[in-house]
């Protein structure tokens, strides 16, 4: 067996799984799960309707799909980076579809990484912990870049010396953040890819949230957007991942993309090629009519804006939470323990929410997610609304925390 399965930590879900074990929360209560990224909001009918069209279906299902997908998936995502981001991308060189992007974010790390002894991953933390599965799958060490509230939650590359730069091999970027709602701005994207060019990583971004944001008129800046408005339109040494799951509540379609830099993207394809892991033609007929259209990411933009609307002014005067800058999630620190509190908020209530330090890793003693639980708001308005009602009486009746066990 490859010796560094040894170096993997638990998926946070069979931590959080582990840690409800035995706390039976009232019966009367109906459960309520906000510890997971998973969007419940209905799918578009016009893609739904798409896949269930029986003539597509079966020809789909007739021949092995290519791993490069279709010209049309391809030209349907090119058109939507040039609509969001303004950047021109070659559907010929610079895009690749993907089984979702769980999966490419992982499979990248493994294709990119060299397996050199003292070879760099940077990632943020807290952080998605695919991210870090593929480094030391492939043998990386990976660094964990602290997001502290000082810095609103945002990596600081300013600190790394030229030695460990020199030593990475690849970045993993995330904007907006999962699980903060951090966006790293436009000036802090291009000076690492000057940092890029200087010492020759790769950036990898994932984006998959870049679809939900709070200012309709102020969306999220992306890789590309960056690399093309300081002249790299070839967008050497950088490629983002982009997905259906958040943008248009598409997860169990398994589908996304990766884009940007043609040379990566040929190796890349080339490792798939091996990897076996091509996407469906009927997945593909259906992806690109969701990535051409808009309106319905619109409009599920607004619902998300209602549900914060309504669920801050809840838990405003009982935890210390924000509205933040993209994605679905809340990210509030608590009083106590977060796994305690977690527990806790679980058997007196029957509402899950994600202990912070669980998503993140200890580094000089101090673990950045500790303190704090995230809190996804995927479900219906209603569903959300009670949440917080529930949470704030857990706060003001059933929390009182004494050296930090309930």
């Amino acid at each position: 067996m490859n010796p560094q399965l040894e170096r993997l930590r638990p998926y946070p879900f069979e931590r959080l799984n582990a840690l409800k074990a035995g706390a039976r929360p009232p019966s009367g209560l109906e459960h309520i799960a906000l510890q997971i990224g998973e969007p419940k909001h209905a799918p578009p009918a016009f893609v739904v309707e798409a896949l269930r069209e029986a003539g597509a279906l079966e020809a789909g299902l007739r021949a092995y799909p290519p791993t490069r997908g279709g010209g049309a998936l391809r030209e349907a995502i090119s058109g939507w980076l040039l609509r969001r981001f303004g950047a021109t991308v070659n559907p010929e060189t610079e895009v690749l579809p993907v089984n979702g992007t769980r999966e490419a974010l992982f499979s990248f790390g493994q294709a990119v990484l060299s397996g050199a002894a003292g070879s760099r991953v940077m990632l943020p933390n807290p952080f998605y912990q695919i991210y870090e599965g593929a480094a030391l799958l492939r043998g990386a060490a990976p660094l964990y870049l602290p997001c502290s509230p000082q810095r609103g939650h945002l990596p600081d590359f300013h600190c790394i010396d030229a030695a460990t730069w020199r030593a990475t091999e690849l970045v993993y970027l995330c904007s907006p953040a999962n699980p903060t709602g951090a966006v790293l701005p436009l000036e802090e994207l291009q000076r690492l890819i000057e940092l890029a060019q200087r010492f020759n990583f790769v950036i990898a971004a994932d984006e998959c949230y870049c679809a939900i944001y709070r200012d309709e008129n102020a969306p999220p800046p992306g890789l590309l957007h960056a690399a093309a408005a300081m002249g790299e339109t070839a967008f050497r040494r950088c490629v983002v991942f982009h997905s259906l799951s958040k943008r248009s509540n598409l997860p169990g379609l398994r589908s996304g993309f990766v884009a940007g830099d043609a040379g990566l993207i040929e190796r890349y394809f080339l490792y798939r090629t091996y990897h076996g892991c091509a996407m469906p033609v009927h997945v593909q007929a259906a992806s690109a009519l969701a990535w051409a259209d808009e309106a319905h990411v619109v409009a599920n933009r607004e619902r998300y804006r209602r549900k914060f609307d309504a669920v801050l002014p809840i838990l405003s005067g009982a935890l210390d939470v924000r509205m933040p800058e993209g994605a679905f999630y809340l990210w509030p620190s608590v009083p106590g323990d977060d796994a305690a509190f977690a527990r806790a908020l679980h058997r007196r209530q029957n509402v899950t929410v994600m202990p912070g330090s669980f998503l993140g890793r200890e580094r000089d003693g101090v673990n950045p997610g500790a303190g704090r639980v995230r809190i996804a708001l995927v479900g219906e308005k209603r569903e959300c609304v009670t949440a917080a009602h529930r949470i704030k009486a857990f706060l003001e009746g059933e929390w009182p925390v004494r050296n930090g066990v309930a």
